[in-house]
């Protein structure tokens, strides 16, 4: 039976180059810092912080914010756990809002309607999440985060060299904007993050607590501390390391091919399942750059992921709605129909292999299977 798996990294010669590179110990550039310089050049941004993972950004961000506790963060309730997960860290409040059933982003008019009923000043911000790589309307978020004096954090896990308006995410107008080079949740080959910003204040900030608030007389080439150091703040250990820093080098340099390889994928998913019956395709609204592709299964989702595992093809759910898991639901005493839309969705969606290492062969082959499963739906 064929295998396809869910995401599959793409790798050639150039990270192994790379690495190497920083195994030879005598190399004097480091490569964090080619990768923070790479970064803002390929963004567009100021300051690129990076992380070890985006979890890591995230929660770098919420430091650098000086979130506090009993502050308030606005989210969709339609993200991964993750976004809430840093708020929650600090003993602060995430704030959930539904989504717009046709880009699963966080819908504005609620984004706004909760504004207006937390007019606090323990209200700091948003975090807007880019689901699947599409954003969502940032100059209308832009305005309300004028008008309202919160700050905007972008979740652009899945939005690494997505676009708004032509220009590249983490350069439209965010106070932070987070990022992740790994999809893999667990046991990926590399992991990575950046927080990226054009505020000089709060890239200080994140700079100095990602290694423990540290200030000395330096490190040398090998990483070592300087004999004399002292500790101003309540840092991390969030620094990325020189290994990681080597294959996002490369996997960066990649990017825009991995976005034109997921482009033309989407297109034969969207031709080939264009008339399959109780399967409707992404709604693409804005620029799109398909880190994944989102079907909706009208009947029966899960018997349908079932049926597509027997055949080989693994398949995701992004994202199972905050206010359903047991410890958001019991923490805030949410009901299951709080939030309808992303409700209605997730009951129906389904994210298909989307992944520069994926063949056409293998995309029709997931085709055909669909359409095969869906002729016998009742």
């Amino acid at each position: 039976m064929k295998e396809i798996p869910f995401y599959k990294p793409f790798i050639d010669n150039r990270e192994k180059t790379l690495i190497n590179e920083v195994l030879d110990l005598e190399k004097t550039t480091k490569k964090v810092d080619v990768l923070e310089k790479d970064f803002t050049k390929y963004i567009g941004c100021e300051h690129a912080i990076s992380t070890c993972n985006g979890t890591a950004a995230m929660h770098l961000a919420m430091c650098a914010l000086d979130l506090k506790r009993g502050d308030k963060i606005i989210c969709s309730v339609n993200s991964f756990p993750s976004v809430a997960e840093v708020v929650r860290h600090f003993d602060a409040e995430p704030i959930f809002v539904d989504i717009d059933k046709d880009d699963f982003n966080i819908d504005i008019d609620q984004l706004e309607n909760v504004l207006k009923n937390n007019s606090t000043k323990k209200l700091k911000g948003a975090f807007i999440t880019h689901v699947a790589g599409q954003p969502t309307d940032m100059d209308k978020i832009y305005d309300l985060a004028s008008s309202y004096d919160i700050k905007i954090i972008e979740d652009a896990s899945g939005a690494l060299g997505g676009t708004y308006k032509g220009s590249k995410i983490g350069s439209t107008g965010a106070d932070i904007t987070t990022f992740r080079f790994s999809p893999q949740m667990r046991h990926a080959i590399s992991s990575g993050g950046v927080l990226a910003t054009d505020n000089d204040e709060l890239a200080q900030r994140a700079k100095l607590l990602r290694n423990h608030a540290i200030v000395n007389e330096g490190w040398d080439k090998y990483g070592n501390l300087g004999y004399v150091y002292d500790v101003i703040d309540i840092g991390m250990k969030y620094d990325l390391n020189e290994l990681n820093a080597a294959y996002a080098i490369g996997q960066l340099e990649k990017n825009e091919k991995f976005i034109k390889r997921r482009i033309e994928i989407a297109q034969i998913y969207d031709k080939e399942l264009a008339d399959c019956p109780h399967v409707s395709t992404p709604i693409k609204k804005r620029e799109h750059i398909y880190s994944q592709y989102i079907i909706k299964i009208d009947k029966n989702r899960d018997g349908f992921a079932r049926e597509l595992k027997e055949k080989g093809i693994c398949t995701s759910l992004h994202f199972i709605p905050l206010h359903l898991l047991t410890y958001y639901k019991q923490k805030y005493s949410l009901r299951v129909n709080d939030f309808p839309k992303a409700l209605g969705n997730y009951q129906q969606i389904l994210s298909l292999p989307i992944y520069a290492n994926l063949s056409d062969k293998e995309v029709y082959y997931i085709c055909e299977n669909i359409k095969e499963i869906a002729k016998h739906r009742v």
